[in-house]
């Protein structure tokens, strides 16, 4: 793939594809030991710089993108080019995804002082392919460039990111590239995660139910992507991956990475399977608290409340040796909301694609630590869309069209009720892990909801559902106002997508 944005990169010395110990020991100065014997680093900059992101300005630029003319772009990256003769590089190539149909060679380029970076990206993906000579996707990272800019070339599969160091960047410049190409080939990719529940259906067969999970940082997506749901025996859960997948027309899901990405907030033994990867000597965490002696406090948010871990895929209990999913049976779009939505609501396939578009949830540390709290919304939950946000959710609803028997519910894991007639109830990960246990069996009982014509659950096995019937907690006149409020917050947003099919719309209105 020749384009003519793609410049060899030169250095005063290149280290070609160091192995994983002698990046560590580049690192070495940067590191310190946790008592597990994993590595920790600490960075200047502690979560992505989305308003510094942009897209080559073009026909393509979405409504949500920022753009940068194609001559600022070739004058910064000459300038960068430039510098990089006088540095010494390292050089790393891996492979993303497994899949004939989908896998990319990925070369990372990044000055020698920040090897940490290459150190930890290296567990995120795959060895690459030998006979593949040439990269699909490549990423120029010079964190100690004096201003913070990241722009990305989409023809050319090129992303330059300057005056950064937090290792967000460069996974997420790879996926952000593969997920326009593989648009272009006429899937769509989507930010969550996937996995599979091994249940004994109503029918009373033991069937493995595919599940994706959408989902903002920090609204419980890889929490719920790595939950048991407390299946045993031949019931059981399988993880696939917990980021990025990449679907085709006929539900099928193409895997990304082979390392997961975890936020370490809070994190203790009572999440036992995220907390054993990330005390694994393989783990390598960053902006984590660590005291002298090596002791871990995952509890702490001194350095910030973004702390995060890279872990193994294999060290991660209930992963598999694949990363794909054969479907994804049930697509689910996790919000967290305070008020007027349920736990659960069942959508058909119009439906489907208005909560794609709107992406609702509230704003997290990992996202904007400013504005925690605040209501937020991001098309797909996935802020690395290249191109036409209106083309995504009208390819999702051509999709479930396609395939009748892909079901799609919204989950909410915030709470019901809150500034209601009567205190307001959260929604435990019990909760939500025991209804998308029942979504897999096919166990719920479900009811019309008048204000948005969505099914609501009536009876859910082994809880009292009832309890979170948002309805219950307002007065009548309260909660009207409400969803009048939310439907026309709703509207406002969709009305932004030119192009976005009518019938979308109208499941709002």
């Amino acid at each position: 793939m020749h384009h003519p944005f793609k410049k060899p990169v030169r250095a005063l010395r290149l280290i070609v594809n160091p192995s994983l110990k002698e990046l560590r020991e580049m690192a070495q100065s940067e590191e310190k030991i946790t008592r597990y014997g994993s590595a920790s680093f600490i960075t200047r900059v502690r979560s992505r710089s989305a308003k510094n992101t942009f897209l080559l300005d073009g026909d393509y630029l979405g409504v949500d993108q920022r753009g940068i003319p194609l001559e600022k772009e070739k004058e910064m990256a000459s300038k960068v080019l430039e510098y990089l003769k006088t540095r010494e590089l390292i050089c790393l190539d891996r492979q993303m995804g497994q899949h004939p149909r989908f896998s990319f060679n990925c070369r990372l380029y990044i000055t020698k002082e920040c090897a940490r970076i290459p150190f930890m990206w290296r567990n995120m993906l795959f060895q690459p392919d030998p006979a593949k000579q040439e990269p699909d996707l490549v990423s120029i990272f010079v964190p100690e460039w004096p201003e913070r800019i990241i722009f990305v070339h989409p023809e050319a599969g090129v992303t330059y990111i300057l005056g950064t160091d937090y290792f967000g960047e460069v996974k997420k410049s790879f996926l952000r590239m593969a997920l326009y190409f593989w648009k272009k080939r006429g899937g769509i990719g989507f930010h969550a995660g996937s996995k599979v529940l091994r249940v004994r259906t109503a029918k009373g067969i033991l069937e493995d139910i595919g599940f994706i999970m959408f989902g903002l940082s920090g609204t419980g997506k890889t929490t719920l992507t790595i939950h048991d749901h407390g299946l045993q025996g031949e019931e059981r859960v399988i993880i696939r991956q917990d980021d990025m997948v990449m679907m085709d027309d006929k539900g099928y899901c193409c895997g990304t990475e082979n390392g997961f990405y975890i936020k370490t907030e809070g994190l203790d033994q009572s999440q036992k399977v995220l907390y054993d990867a990330a005390t694994s000597p393989n783990a390598i965490l960053e902006n984590v608290k660590v005291l002298d002696d090596g002791t871990v406090l995952f509890d702490n948010s001194e350095l910030t409340s973004n702390g995060r871990g890279v872990i193994l895929r294999s060290e991660v209990t209930g992963t598999d040796d694949r990363i794909d999913l054969d479907k994804a049976n049930k697509i689910i779009f996790i919000t967290r909301r305070d008020d007027i939505i349920p736990p659960v609501a069942k959508l058909n396939a119009e439906q489907a694609a208005a909560y794609f578009m709107l992406g609702e949830s509230i704003e997290t540390s990992a996202g904007d630590p400013t504005r925690a709290g605040e209501s937020k919304r991001e098309v797909g939950t996935n802020p690395f869309i290249i191109g036409s946000e209106s083309e995504e959710g009208n390819r999702l609803l051509q999709i479930l069209k396609k395939n009748p028997d892909m079901e799609c519910y919204l989950l909410n894991t915030g709470s019901v009720g809150m500034g209601g007639v009567k205190p307001g109830k959260k929604i435990s990960i019990k909760v939500s892990t025991g209804i998308m246990k029942h979504l897999a069996r096919g166990t719920i009982k479900w009811g019309y909801d008048p204000d948005w014509g969505y099914q609501i659950p009536l009876e859910v096995p082994e809880m009292d559902i009832s309890e979170y019937n948002p309805v219950s907690y307002f007065s009548e006149v309260e909660y009207h106002e409400r969803v009048s409020k939310l439907r026309r917050e709703r509207i406002r947003w969709l009305a932004k997508y030119r192009g976005l099919k009518e019938e979308i719309i109208q499941t709002i209105l």
